[in-house]
């Protein structure tokens, strides 16, 4: 056991050196993004619904729900319902978007050394230009992955957030 995972380590870290720095930057971008993503995630499961509750029966221990200043007091309990919800979708999306642009930056940074090679060898060393090829292409696949994966579940946590507040607004109306 302990042996396979030794020998998944070093592949990823062989993984890491093909790809160069700007790798690592993207491995760290990914993860920080996908951290605060399973934060949110967490916090859908085990934070909302308390909170969602304590909401619910403010309102409901409100003797009355037709004022102006019950009407307020709706809005101030959806509002910090969908900001609890919404807190931190700007940094994953932030994320997403960085994750493509790290990427890029690894292009440049590959085909940088492919020119470096070719002023050097010359363009008739097809091994040397090769390693800076895949230096160049590696962080752009890394950086679309992360980009993509995290799209998919930022959207996700977006839809359920903007779905949750409606439903809680829904609920304090319909008492």
């Amino acid at each position: 056991m302990f042996e396979q995972v030794l020998e998944a380590f070093w592949l990823v870290n062989d993984f890491l050196e093909t790809g160069g720095r700007v790798l690592w930057f993207i491995a760290g971008t990914t993860f920080l993004m996908w951290a605060f993503m399973i934060e949110r995630f967490w916090y859908f499961r085990f934070g909302h619904p308390k909170q969602a509750e304590i909401a619910l029966q403010q309102w409901e221990g409100r003797s009355e729900h037709d004022s102006w200043a019950a009407h307020q007091i709706r809005r101030m309990l959806i509002g910090q319902i969908s900001a609890n919800l919404g807190n931190g979708i700007t940094m994953i999306k932030t994320l997403v978007a960085v994750c493509p642009l790290l990427g890029l930056l690894g292009t440049v940074t590959g085909m940088i050394e492919v020119f470096d090679v070719m002023a050097i060898a010359g363009s008739g060393n097809a091994r040397a230009m090769a390693s800076g090829v895949s230096r160049a292409t590696i962080p752009t696949m890394a950086g679309m992955v992360g980009a993509i994966s995290g799209l998919v579940f930022s959207v996700r946590i977006e839809r359920f957030a903007a779905d949750e507040t409606e439903r809680i607004a829904d609920e304090m109306t319909n008492l």
